[in-house]
């Protein structure tokens, strides 16, 4: 999923007060921790009254049609972004997080909740770590680009193909290192396309804010999929 700026129509209106740099980047973060909270609070109310269960059992389907809303909701944002309002980039981006928590609270059923807890808490780590690079860095990612993109469809690739060849299990300790290290890349790579949104956009607040939006909803993935692999890869399983 990708969303290149310089691609879009920048006449959005006259310009208002300016927005600094810093409060762009914050603002960013800032819908990318809502939209965490959000996801998590999703997947504990789901574990807890086991809402999860009832409909894995009674309407197994469920999962897959989720999983295919949240493509459909990725895909819109990304590739209507620039003819959306803000209200409903806005509303795409909480569905989207609130959808995604379902899937997310699977994995309180299948791994221990301190384990949980403490993937998650070095997930914040790792994660604060690359987006300081990437924000601070002087050098530019943009090269990397192309490598993570290619280390993404792989993933995605092993991870349907290990649908039906149950013996690729094997290898999932090296996928999850290559996971971990495509999304720590990602995530300083996305943290520096901020900058650039940012000055593209300046002096047109409703296309920065859409930019905003879909930013945070890249480092909401990063987040989430760097948790889910160092879960896999560190967390201690119920059985």
């Amino acid at each position: 999923m990708s969303f290149d700026p310089y691609e879009l129509d920048r006449d959005y209106g006259a310009q208002r007060r300016v927005i600094t740099e810093g409060e762009y980047t914050a603002r960013t973060f800032l819908w990318m921790v809502l939209g965490l909270l959000v996801t998590f609070a999703v997947a504990v109310g789901c574990w807890l009254t086991n809402l999860t269960l009832y409909l894995q059992v009674r309407a197994p389907y469920v999962s897959l049609l989720l999983l295919v809303a949240t493509l459909v909701m990725a895909f819109t944002m990304a590739a209507r972004i620039e003819r959306m309002s803000v209200g409903t980039a806005r509303s795409i981006f909480l569905a989207f997080s609130a959808i995604f928590g379902f899937t997310v609270s699977t994995y309180l059923y299948l791994y221990r909740l301190t384990s949980v807890v403490f993937v998650f808490l070095a997930t914040a780590v790792y994660f604060a770590v690359l987006a300081a690079y990437g924000h601070f860095t002087k050098r530019s990612l943009a090269g990397f680009g192309p490598i993570l993109f290619s280390g993404l469809i792989f993933l995605v690739l092993f991870g349907v193909l290990s649908i039906f060849i149950p013996a690729l299990s094997a290898f999932d300790t090296g996928v999850c290192l290559i996971g971990i290290a495509v999304f720590l890349g990602y995530t300083a790579y996305d943290t520096q396309r901020i900058r650039d949104y940012y000055h593209y956009y300046a002096g047109y607040p409703d296309m920065m804010e859409k930019a905003s939006i879909f930013s945070a909803l890249q480092l909401y993935l990063d987040f989430v999929n760097l948790f889910v692999y160092l879960l896999r890869f560190l967390g201690k399983s119920r059985n």
